[in-house]
């Protein structure tokens, strides 16, 4: 059983990143979580593991947070050597809450590398000269076809459910389709509103804690995380203004791990969730066991590991108690919105 680490937490540096005004007058007034029945000063939280699929080490961490720790839905990478894995707990334990975690990228080299669900001749856009998807979004941009892409992800949503997935909720691998290119980001709406599922934006504000001396310090790739950090407030902000026309609902806020120490996550993922604002707080996470094989080509095994340490310990639950926040799932926002009347033929239309 993980043991989170009792270092005091320091204060969090939060950036709060405003989406456009128009949408900030939307949502005045009224969040998600009461939107779902709560009041205006509940606060809520989805501890979503990212990668369900990706490899045994993550599998089994993932499995052990959901069944024992503070996470409380996971994501699966339906092309991943470990779906398998994945989808047979799925379909143990029906009452897990699990999304389809949207891939067009392969990033690490071998030994852990996979290519499309519909295979290279159906989608050859999409893949490198080894038939593996690329291994970064830009070549990504630069190489693929928006239509092939989009049928490999309904593929992926085919084949995860298929598998015999109750599939609650659906969010993008590597940020691809948060909105830096408008024709993912249209695909990621189009495949929310067409399957009826919530997906992964932030409706009011994201939340990035973050220590900025660690750009400088002991990050293990602090330009892929400012990288991400810019990305993502770019992309959830465009997609904000169009989902809730679209019946979709999203939380709130998403909270992401920024730019800290190693040895600080603990504290920082401890001093979140003490100070969570009113409304719904998706969290999102990487837990992951450590081994040889992870760390020969995964460079964040250690963030994954700290999170594995943190949030499959039961003391996270504690915490999440003490602090009055409620841990939900994706299936009450799933539920919510196939509750309401179905949306025009299509949905969000090309």
């Amino acid at each position: 059983m993980p043991r989170p680490s009792t270092r005091k937490a320091r204060r969090v540096s939060v950036l709060r990143v405003p989406i456009s005004p128009a949408a900030r007058a939307r949502a005045a007034g009224c969040t998600t979580a009461q939107r779902l029945g709560y009041d205006c000063a509940a606060r809520l939280a989805i501890i979503n593991a990212d990668d369900f699929g990706l490899c045994d080490e993550v599998n089994r961490a993932i499995i052990e947070t959901l069944k024992r720790g503070a996470v409380s839905s996971a994501s699966v990478m339906v092309p991943a050597a470990g779906f398998a894995q994945a989808a047979e707990f799925a379909r143990a334990h029906p009452e897990a809450d699990i999304g389809v975690h949207l891939v067009l990228t392969s990033e690490w080299n071998r030994p852990n590398k996979w290519g499309p669900v519909l295979g290279r001749q159906a989608v050859p856009s999409l893949v490198d000269g080894q038939g593996h998807l690329w291994s970064h979004p830009g070549r990504l941009f630069a190489c693929a076809r928006p239509r092939e892409a989009e049928a490999e992800l309904r593929a992926q949503m085919a084949k995860a459910l298929a598998a015999g997935i109750d599939v609650s909720h659906v969010d993008s691998h590597m940020f691809v389709l948060h909105g830096r290119h408008a024709a993912y980001r249209d695909i990621y709406m189009r495949i929310a509103s067409d399957f009826r599922l919530p997906m992964r934006v932030a409706r009011r504000a994201l939340l990035v804690p973050i220590v900025w001396r660690s750009i400088l310090t002991t990050y293990s790739t602090p330009i892929r995380a400012l990288r991400r950090m810019l990305l993502l407030r770019a992309g959830f902000a465009s997609i904000v203004p169009d989902i809730e026309a679209l019946g979709v609902l999203a939380p709130d806020y998403v909270a992401v791990m920024g730019l800290v120490r190693r040895g600080e996550i603990d504290a920082h993922w401890r001093a979140l969730l003490e100070d969570l604002p009113p409304g719904l707080t998706e969290i999102y996470c990487h837990p992951a066991l450590t081994s040889a094989q992870l760390l020969s080509y995964a460079d964040d095994a250690p963030e994954r590991a700290a999170d594995f340490r943190f949030f499959g310990s039961p003391a996270a639950r504690a915490l999440l108690a003490s602090a009055n926040v409620k841990l939900v799932g994706h299936r009450l926002l799933r539920e919510a919105m196939r509750s309401r009347p179905a949306h025009a033929a299509g949905g969000f239309m090309a």
